[in-house]
C-alpha cells in the first residue's frame, strides 16, 4: 500500500453540494438496515412501464440464482431517450467525433430518437424479434450507439464484439451466440492504421460456413473505398435504415430479460459470454454513474473505452444517458496524429468529465508535461481512471498535470461480471488516496478472504470477494451456468469470487494488487505483481512495467519484469538497476530472476495488459499462447518471444567463472 498522504475531502469543496459525508454515511447506513426498502428507492432512478415491488431474489449457494426487480417490466432504450424529450429534446445527448473531420456531430436527445427508431423499423423489417442476439462489430462511431438503443428498443439481444478480433475470434463469438444479424463498418482509421472491418466479417462469416445463424449484414460506409456487398444478405446502413420511419413503439421487457450479451476472457484465455438483465443492469448503471460522476446541466462526460467493452456500455452509453447527460466519443489515439491530441479535444469539446485507462494517462505522461501545459483544459473538473490498478505516482501526475490540482480523481474498480462501479469514492464526500479504489458504493458490502477460503477481518490481504448480490450482476454465462456457478461462487460459498487479489487498510480503502492469478509465491513469500509494479514507477525513466510469475524448482515461482523505457530518459536503467529498485522497496525476497527491457506490451484495446501471455512467453510455452484476437496489436507477441529467446541465449554464452553483472560489464 502506498505512503503517499491523502487528499482531503475538503480540498474539492463544490461536489459536497452533490453529496456530503453525512449524506454519503446515511445511504451507507441505509442499505445495511433495510436492503429492500433501499435498492426499490435506487430503482426510481429510471422508467418503468410497471413499477417492481421486489429487489433481490436469489441464492448464491448451489444452483446460483439471481433475479432483480422481477416484477418489473421496462424498455432500456426509454429509460436512455423517451424519458428525456419533453425536458431534454433539444440538448445534445451525444457528441461523436470522427478524426479527420473537421466537425463532431452533435447528436440531440431529439435526433438521437428518430435514430434510433428508424433503425428499430430496420431491424424487424429483417426479421429480428425479441430475444435474438444482434452482433455489432463497429468503430467508435455514432452508428455504435445507435446500434446498441436500437436493439434494446426491440428487445434484442446486442452482442457487441471489439473491431480487433480476428476473423476467428469474430467467427468463434457469432457462432457461440447464434447472432442472426451483423452490423459493422466498411472500414476504420487507427492513427495511421487501416482496421478492415468488413472483409475481417466477411472472412468470420465465411469460417462460420453452415453454422452461422446470420442472415443479413448491415454496413455503415466510412470511406470511399470500395466495399463487396454480398446481394441478399449485405445491406447499405445508411441506404436501406434511413427509409424508415422515426417513430417504433418499444418493446416492453421483464426485469430479467437479458440486455446484452459480453464476451470477457478468463485465465485461460476461453472467452466467455456474460449475460446482464435488463431492470437491473439499468438501475445498477444510472446508479453507480450518478454516485461516483454525477453529471451536471452542461458536464459534457467522455469516456474513452470502446463500447466492446463493459466501460464503454455503461459510461459510455446507458450510464450517461439514463441520467440525462451529454456523453462523447471518439475515434482518436491519445497522441496520434500529434502529442496532445486528446487535449485538442477536451479543450474543443469543453469536456468536464475525462475518464480513461492507466494506460492512457501513462501515454499522455510519455509526450511530457509541457505539451499538457500548452492546453487549456479548464473545463476539465472530474477525472476518472479504471481498468487496471494505476500507481500513487502516476495517479498523483494525472492529478497534479492534466487535473491542475484541482479535479478529483475517481479510481473506480470494477469488471464486466458486475456491470458497473464496485470500489469508488464519491467526490467531495470522502478522502482520495492516490492509488487507492477508495471504499464500496452504498449497498455493497466487500470481504477479502485468505487462501483457504476463510473471510478476514480488519486490515487484510487476499482475494478480494463480495457478499450479497446488487442490480447489476451478471445473471450467468451463456449456455453454460455450471461454468458461472464454478467460476464466481465455489471459491468461497456464500460469496461472490472476483478473481482479484486486493489489501484493505486500516480506514477500510481497498487497494487492488491485480488478479489472483498475478499473486506469485516466492520461496514462501506471497507478492502481488501490482506491489512490483508501484515500486517500479517510482523510476520516471520507466513508461510502463509488468511484473508476472513463472515456475522455480527452488522457490516454486520467480518473479519476472517486463519493462518499457521512456522515450525522453536522459540515462539508460539497467537490469542490475532495475532489480535492486524492487528489492530495496520490497525486499530481497522480491528480487526479479530476470528483467526484459522491451519496446511494448501485450495489451488489449481496452488498455489491460495481458499478463497470462507475459507468463507464456517467460516460460517459454509459446505453442500455447491461446487466442491472441483480443490484442491491439499482435506483433508485440512476436517481439517478446525474440527478446526471451535472446536472454537466455546471452546467459548460455556468458563465461561461468564470472558473475553474470562483471560478464555484461
Amino acid at each position: 500500500m502506498s505512503h503517499t498522504p491523502s487528499l482531503p475531502a475538503s480540498r474539492y469543496q463544490r461536489y459536497a453540494t452533490t453529496m456530503s459525508a453525512t449524506h454519503l454515511k446515511a445511504m451507507q447506513d441505509h442499505a445495511r438496515q433495510n436492503p429492500e426498502e433501499f435498492w426499490l428507492e435506487q430503482a426510481r432512478r429510471i422508467h418503468w412501464h410497471c413499477k417492481p415491488s421486489k429487489g433481490f431474489r436469489g441464492s448464491f449457494h448451489g444452483d446460483v440464482s439471481i433475479k432483480w426487480y422481477e416484477d418489473g417490466v421496462l424498455n432500456a432504450s426509454v429509460c436512455c431517450i423517451d424519458r428525456h424529450l419533453t425536458t431534454r429534446g433539444d440538448q445534445v445527448a451525444l457528441i461523436s467525433h470522427r478524426e479527420g473531420r473537421p466537425e463532431a456531430e452533435q447528436i440531440t436527445y431529439s435526433m438521437l430518437h428518430e435514430r434510433v427508431c428508424r433503425l428499430a423499423n430496420a431491424l424487424t423489417d429483417l426479421g429480428v424479434e425479441k430475444g435474438q442476439r444482434v452482433a455489432i462489430c463497429l468503430p467508435m462511431i455514432s452508428e455504435a450507439v445507435v446500434a446498441m438503443l436500437a436493439c434494446a428498443r426491440i428487445g434484442a439481444v446486442h452482442v457487441v464484439l471489439f473491431g480487433g478480433f480476428s476473423a476467428e475470434g469474430i467467427a468463434e463469438r457469432l457462432m457461440d451466440s447464434g447472432a442472426v444479424l451483423a452490423i459493422t463498418a466498411s472500414e476504420a482509421k487507427r492513427g495511421s492504421k487501416t482496421v478492415p472491418f468488413k472483409q475481417t466479417m466477411d472472412e468470420a462469416l465465411l469460417k462460420c460456413g453452415q453454422k452461422s445463424t446470420v442472415h443479413s449484414v448491415l454496413v455503415v460506409r466510412t470511406s470511399e473505398a470500395a466495399v463487396p456487398m454480398l446481394p441478399g444478405r449485405d445491406y447499405d446502413y445508411h441506404d436501406f435504415v434511413d427509409t424508415f420511419e422515426p417513430d417504433f413503439v418499444p418493446v416492453v421487457v421483464s426485469a430479467e430479460a437479458p440486455l446484452f450479451m459480453l464476451y470477457t476472457s478468463g485465465s485461460t484465455g476461453k472467452p466467455k459470454a456474460v449475460v446482464h438483465a435488463t431492470g437491473g443492469y439499468m438501475v445498477w448503471a444510472a446508479y453507480t454513474m450518478g454516485m461516483v460522476y454525477a453529471q451536471q446541466p452542461g458536464d459534457v462526460l467522455w469516456c474513452t473505452a470502446d463500447v466492446a467493452w463493459i466501460t464503454g456500455h455503461t459510461s459510455v452509453v446507458y450510464g450517461p444517458l439514463a441520467n440525462g447527460g451529454t456523453t462523447m466519443i471518439s475515434d482518436s489515439l491519445p497522441n496520434a496524429p500529434h502529442a496532445g491530441r486528446w487535449l485538442d479535444l477536451i479543450d474543443q469539446y469543453k469536456v468536464t468529465m475525462l475518464f480513461t485507462s492507466p494506460t492512457a494517462v501513462r501515454a499522455m505522461m510519455a509526450d511530457g508535461d509541457d505539451v499538457v501545459q500548452a492546453h487549456s483544459l479548464a473545463t476539465l473538473r472530474l477525472l476518472g481512471v479504471a481498468g487496471e490498478p494505476i500507481s500513487s505516482d502516476v495517479w498523483l501526475w494525472y492529478h497534479d498535470v492534466i487535473g491542475r490540482g484541482k479535479c478529483p480523481v475517481v479510481d473506480t474498480w470494477w469488471q464486466t461480471e458486475t456491470a458497473g462501479i464496485v470500489l469508488g469514492p464519491v467526490p467531495g464526500a470522502q478522502p482520495l488516496k492516490p492509488g487507492s479504489a477508495s471504499t464500496p458504493l452504498p449497498g455493497l458490502e466487500l470481504a477479502i478472504a485468505n487462501t483457504k477460503g476463510q473471510i478476514q477481518h480488519n486490515t487484510a490481504e487476499g482475494s478480494l470477494c463480495i457478499a450479497g448480490s446488487w442490480p447489476g450482476q451478471a445473471r450467468t454465462i451463456w449456455r453454460d451456468h455450471d461454468r458461472f456457478c464454478k467460476t464466481y461462487f465455489s471459491m468461497v460459498p456464500g460469496f461472490y469470487f472476483t478473481g482479484d487479489g486486493a489489501k484493505r487498510d486500516e480506514d477500510g480503502y481497498y487497494w487492488i494488487t491485480g488478479r489472483m492469478d498475478d499473486v506469485i509465491n516466492v520461496a514462501g513469500h506471497r507478492l502481488g505483481t501490482a506491489e512490483v509494479e508501484d515500486a517500479l514507477a517510482t523510476d520516471h525513466r520507466l513508461l510502463e512495467s509488468a511484473a508476472v510469475g513463472i515456475p522455480h524448482p527452488v522457490k516454486g515461482q520467480a518473479l519476472v519484469v517486463f519493462a518499457i523505457i521512456r522515450k525522453d530518459a536522459t540515462t539508460q536503467p539497467t537490469e542490475a538497476g532495475i532489480k535492486l529498485l524492487v528489492a530495496d522497496t520490497l525486499g530481497r525476497y522480491a528480487t526479479p530472476e530476470t528483467v526484459y527491457l522491451v519496446p511494448d506490451l501485450p495489451r488489449t484495446r481496452s488498455g489491460k495488459i495481458v499478463r497470462r501471455l507475459l507468463r507464456k512467453i517467460a516460460s517459454d510455452e509459446i505453442d500455447s499462447l491461446g487466442d491472441l484476437s483480443t490484442l491491439t496489436d499482435q506483433n508485440i507477441v512476436q517481439i517478446l518471444c525474440t527478446a526471451v529467446h535472446e536472454k537466455k541465449v546471452e546467459r548460455i554464452m556468458l563465461p561461468s567463472s564470472l558473475p553474470a553483472q562483471q560478464a555484461r560489464a
